[in-house]
């Protein structure tokens, strides 16, 4: 039985993080009660997105110029790297506004049980950005996590011989949590109270 243009966009909608189909069911209809202003608005913004967003080739993270606003900032340190695990990390860095260097996105964090090699994430461009730029610190803002501590010992194994500055934020965020979910005091104090490795 062929589905609905309804039970389509349900279905689409679901599949994005935290909501359910009882969540794109309310979202679905809300946006057809306001076809005229936020369903239009919303079309022309998710078109725009598929037109002009690109992946900056230095850090990974997503702009609508060639290189991202972050990489080409001459005001920011660029003889310091933040290694984040995706760009949802790199956002709740920039939303705590206290961090004026730039970025590094792996692209994901090692992971045996999901199949997640060192070949699978950005770490050779890593060494390549600590070499040619003269990155003076890395810091190593991974999850708290076994996978984020694995990750980030084998980050460390790679760069040692960089004789650089490695530090990593305090282990005052929880274990187990993610940098997207942490209010701006907590990413403020993490990174204040970073320490050498």
């Amino acid at each position: 039985m062929k589905k609905s243009e309804i039970d389509i966009a349900v279905s689409l909608i679901a599949k994005l993080p935290a909501l359910g189909t009882r969540s794109a069911r309310r979202i679905v209809l809300h946006l057809l009660e306001h076809k005229d202003t936020q369903l239009s608005s919303l079309n022309e913004a998710l078109k725009n997105l598929q037109d002009n967003v690109k992946i900056c080739p230095v850090c990974g993270n997503f702009d609508t110029t060639d290189i991202c606003s972050i990489c080409g900032n001459e005001a920011r340190d660029s003889k310091t790297l933040c290694v984040v695990r995706d760009v949802s990390d790199l956002w709740a860095m920039e939303r705590a506004g206290f961090y004026k260097g730039k970025y590094h996105i792996l692209g994901g964090i090692l992971s045996a049980i999901e199949g997640v090699l060192p070949e699978d994430l950005n770490i050779s461009t890593l060494k390549e950005r600590v070499s040619r730029d003269n990155v003076q610190e890395v810091i190593l803002a991974l999850p708290a996590t076994v996978d984020g501590q694995i990750t980030s010992q084998y980050i460390i194994s790679q760069l040692k011989p960089f004789n650089i500055k490695l530090t990593t934020l305090a282990m005052g965020l929880p274990v187990g949590a993610e940098l997207d979910y942490m209010d701006n005091g907590t990413i403020e104090l993490a990174l204040q109270s970073r320490k050498e490795i």
